[in-house]
């Protein structure tokens, strides 16, 4: 399995990004798909997933203002993010994992495959 982020940028308060993660390998919709973020001196955060293909969970930081999506065709998830603010600078990371159970999904250290990250960054 591999998982390849991209879409990043440098975007003002108020704008919108959508990130890319580019999946290959046996992925079946049972998968737990997430996105994380890193910003500086900080650890890795929840985000968003999706839960086995059955729902979508966010962090209360960005709910209403991010969507998480998937397509199977393109064998492709999306993080459509409006209304950026300058807190939501960070490096952005997709994830997945095969086995993870609902109360798991927003810690970083159950998912098996990671992406490298791209970078986001909201001016003021």
């Amino acid at each position: 399995v591999q998982l390849q982020a991209s879409g990043g940028g440098l975007v003002q308060a108020g704008g919108s990004l959508r990130l890319s993660c580019a999946m290959s390998g046996p992925i079946s919709r049972s998968y737990t798909l997430g996105w994380f973020r890193q910003a500086p001196g900080n650890g890795r955060e929840f985000v968003a997933a999706i839960f086995r293909n059955t729902g979508t969970y966010y962090a209360d930081s960005v709910k209403g203002r991010f969507a998480i999506s998937r397509d199977n065709a393109k064998n492709t998830m999306y993080l459509q993010m409006n209304g950026l603010k300058p807190d939501d600078t960070a490096i952005y990371y997709c994830a997945a994992d095969s086995s993870l159970i609902l109360s798991s999904i927003q810690r970083d250290e159950q998912y098996d495959y990671w992406g490298p990250g791209t970078q986001v960054t909201v001016s003021s």
